[in-house]
């Protein structure tokens, strides 16, 4: 890829974009900022456990406070998936990297909309409990509650009856993906609290490197272990390149790049950059490595950075294969909750775009012509506008954002009045009569939601029984936070 000739022409770039994108927010009546403190405060909403006496959204209360009881051992916290009252450990940690990810790339602008310290206590409320959940070098509490018993019932979190078992891997109950998955969490967490908190962001590296070595040394799937998981969030592979990297952006330790460099593969070309699919996550902090020239733009490292400009290419519809898109301009993946997919696609090109410009490049190389920079942040803007508004429907997938906005959002404790409205217990079987099968906008905004979006026809059906379209995940919000930071005014 060409390299500038000045620096000047980098800042007249990033001028002319920057004006351009906030005119065109504009002419579209978008707020960034807006959606920006919304997106934090959704993550306040998912949360488990004892709330604090600063948590913003009021409709929520204590829940779950015994977790990992029955285990003599203290999980109380983290955060629920989505809609339901299960933390899984494998999705929440996928949130953390994403969460810290874009505290990394994007800190100054968060800082400056005032959002920075909302950010790091969105990490720090899953960091705190993936560190109770590591008790032991080699022991990793995945999973609290069991999927099929809580799908039973429609209760608020701070009503749940239903069982709140534990499940854990450890040197007998392999899970490797697991594993390096939430070691990439804290590694990308220790990178996100260094500038502000020295000492937690070292000890989160601790556990980052703990997990790591478990995971080297005990290969397997972590739905073997924990099958009531595996039902829900199956893992595809062992995360453990992502981790890698993560851990040398942490430290800068020779051994993390020796794995990368040496591990048999980047990935190749990837169709998604997902929950259960973090090589594309892998190829673009790689990708930065060869643009910076720590590692040589040959060999393995060539074949990282290569296989993540084609994933961009096909984004922006320059390749030979590209990703699908609905008529009305956005990237489509599959038809359950594929906003997730669309939200990290656009946020790896806007941090590619920024790793290309920072360093001085201005093309990106496609098989249909080479392209510039600017043209995957207009991609990437394109996305998060039409999820915010700028689509056929005039409909916000982002719930509390704008004037149409889902108001039947398929999550239990949304869609039930409030406990600090109604202390009276809801029931498992209550829940579903009395406000699952209720016709009715929810009665508590949750603000900040992504749900999973419209169809490849840009169709969205607003029904609490919707649960491919209308059911919002903090995989799904986490990559916007960055996005929103960096587009914002």
């Amino acid at each position: 890829m060409a390299r500038l000739s000045s620096m000047n022409f980098v800042l007249i770039f990033l001028l002319s974009f920057m004006i351009m994108s906030s005119e065109l927010a504009q002419s579209q009546g978008l707020d960034y900022g807006t959606a920006l403190t919304k997106s934090l405060l959704y993550f306040e909403a998912q949360r488990s456990g004892k709330l604090p006496p600063n948590q913003r959204v009021q409709w929520r209360g204590d829940s779950a406070l015994k977790d990992g009881g029955e285990a003599g051992i203290d999980l109380a916290g983290g955060y629920y998936d989505a809609g339901d009252n299960v933390k899984f450990g494998f999705p929440m940690a996928f949130t953390i990297s994403m969460l810290s990810w874009s505290v990394v790339e994007f800190k100054d602008k968060l800082q400056s909309k005032n959002e920075l310290p909302n950010a790091l206590a969105a990490i720090r409320w899953g960091t705190d409990y993936l560190i109770k959940a590591h008790p032991l070098p080699d022991v990793l509490y995945g999973e609290v509650g069991d999927g099929d018993s809580d799908h039973s019932c429609w209760q608020r979190p701070e009503d749940m009856t239903t069982p709140r078992t534990v499940y854990k891997i450890d040197d007998q109950h392999l899970g490797a993906d697991l594993a390096g998955e939430t070691a990439a969490a804290f590694a990308a967490a220790s990178v996100a609290f260094a500038p502000t908190d020295s000492n937690y962001s070292a000890q989160l590296l601790t556990h980052a490197e703990q997990l790591y070595g478990f995971a080297r040394s005990h290969p397997g799937q972590y739905q073997n272990s924990i099958p009531v998981a595996g039902k829900f969030y199956s893992s595809f592979g062992y995360q453990l390149l992502w981790a890698a990297a993560w851990l040398h952006r942490a430290t800068g330790n020779k051994v993390y790049l020796d794995y990368l460099g040496n591990s048999g593969g980047s990935g190749d070309v990837r169709t998604q950059f997902s929950w259960d699919d973090k090589y594309v996550g892998a190829q673009v902090l790689v990708a930065k490595l060869v643009l910076e020239g720590q590692v040589k733009d040959a060999g393995p490292w060539a074949q990282y950075k290569s296989n993540a400009v084609e994933f961009m290419c096909r984004c922006i519809q320059q390749a030979t294969t590209n990703f699908k898109k609905t008529p009305g301009g956005l990237l489509w993946f599959q038809p359950w909750n594929n906003l997730h997919y669309t939200s990290n696609a656009a946020f790896v090109a806007a941090v590619y775009a920024t790793y290309l410009i920072s360093h001085d490049y201005v093309e990106v190389p496609c098989y249909r012509g080479t392209q510039a920079p600017d043209e995957l942040l207009v991609f990437a803007q394109s996305q998060v506008d039409y999820i915010l508004g700028a689509n056929p429907n005039s409909m916000s997938y982002m719930v509390g954002y704008g004037s149409k906005y889902p108001t039947q959002v398929h999550h239990r404790g949304a869609s039930i009045v409030s406990i600090e409205n109604d202390s009276m217990p809801v029931s498992c079987s209550q829940g579903y009569d009395e406000w699952y099968k209720k016709n009715a906008s929810d009665p508590n905004v949750l603000d900040g939601a992504v749900v999973g979006g419209p169809n490849a026809q840009d169709n969205y059906l607003d029904i609490r029984s919707n649960f491919e379209m209308a059911e919002p995940a903090t995989i799904n919000t986490a990559p916007l936070v960055g996005l929103l930071a960096n587009f914002g005014n």
